[in-house]
């Protein structure tokens, strides 16, 4: 099956034109609306990651453990 991908605005209306395309005359579609996101909503500053993933990964001491396994494996 081919997919066809048209960027397109809905009229205030509430009406999508689509491009001329005979080749789906007479099928039955399935249409899938995804609103395009603003740009300056997708951009995230370097602080506000810093912000949002601060603490989020605490590092643990695994040196010793790793040890403390690979000793008792090779025993």
């Amino acid at each position: 099956m081919k997919i066809y991908r048209y960027k397109t605005k809905i009229s205030e209306s509430g009406s999508i034109q689509l491009p001329l395309n005979p080749a789906l005359y007479d099928q039955e579609v399935e249409i899938l609306i995804l609103p395009k996101s603003l740009e300056k909503e997708q951009k995230l500053k370097a602080i506000d990651f810093i912000t949002k993933w601060a603490g989020f990964l605490k590092s643990t001491p695994t040196d010793s453990t790793k040890y403390d396994y690979l000793m008792e494996k090779y025993k």
